[in-house]
């Protein structure tokens, strides 16, 4: 269980995210929804220890991750796979080498400074470039890729640290239709195969409907909606995006799932959607 309870995070006097609780349960698929500005990527930095909370903790499974230091926070950084908007790959290395870097909090600092990897991590590594479907690409600079290609080696590199946890920050903003497609449904597959928990932003809700099982909807820094994808009603997201912003929500010219397929039925239960303030 990953639990965030009453959490704040204050850049001078701006609030970003306001006394959020939520739980969130070993394996499940979680989309956070809301227009800029939400709070959305400062909870998930918040969660990663990107950045440290003002008030409040975070807890995995009974470990204290907003209190960690040193090593115990590298470890926890391991487990704790975040994927970004930008990839953040080094365009200048081969694909092969970027998707092996995810190795280096689970190796000694020697091995690690002389770019040393075994056999074995590199099998492990064509292997995570083979399950989505990019392992040609091997031995390219990574900078020659596509982003939708980039964003699949992101996701390959975040494999390769084992983690109990997926975070994915907007992974799909500056994609096509297509490849954000693929992208999304290379994550729900990690996360109904492996197991893995996976919590990702997005700013569009059919996204959210189409691939994740339970939506959080955030609002100037606070949580105002939780519940499953057939609960996100037009009343529901006006709450979480304002009328003024409904359009942009809803609009297919800025969705990514418009060339998606119908959302398959869910195999987990999800808990009753709650409108914080209704």
């Amino acid at each position: 269980m990953l639990e965030v309870s009453q959490v704040t995070r204050r850049f001078g006097t701006n609030v970003a995210v306001d006394n959020v609780t939520i739980g969130i349960p070993e394996g499940q698929m979680v989309g956070v929804i809301g227009a800029s500005g939400a709070g959305k990527s400062t909870l998930l930095r918040m969660i990663n220890r990107l950045i440290d909370t003002t008030e409040g903790k975070i807890v995995f499974s009974g470990t204290n991750v907003s209190a960690l230091r040193g090593q115990k926070l590298r470890n926890w950084q391991r487990d704790c796979a975040m994927i970004f908007q930008q990839f953040n790959l080094v365009p200048r290395l081969d694909v092969l080498t970027n998707v092996m870097l995810g190795r280096l909090n689970h190796r000694s600092s020697v091995a690690s400074l002389l770019n040393i990897f075994s056999d074995q991590e590199r099998a492990m590594a064509i292997a995570a470039l083979e399950r989505l479907g990019i392992e040609r690409a091997a031995m390219q600079r990574a900078g020659t890729l596509s982003g939708g290609q980039q964003q699949r080696v992101a996701i390959a590199r975040a494999l390769m640290q084992q983690p109990k946890v997926i975070l994915a920050d907007e992974p799909i903003a500056s994609l096509d239709p297509r490849n954000a497609q693929i992208v999304m449904q290379s994550l729900r597959d990690i996360n109904r195969n492996d197991g893995i928990t996976v919590v990702t932003n997005l700013h569009t809700l059919d996204t959210a409907r189409t691939f994740c099982e339970r939506i959080i909807g955030m609002q100037a820094g606070k949580v105002v909606f939780d519940g499953g994808p057939d609960d996100l009603t037009e009343a529901a997201a006006r709450s979480i995006y304002g009328a003024d912003g409904l359009e942009d929500a809803f609009s297919e010219a800025v969705t990514s799932t418009s060339l998606a397929p119908a959302r398959p039925a869910r195999a987990k239960e999800t808990k009753e959607p709650a409108l914080v303030g209704a």
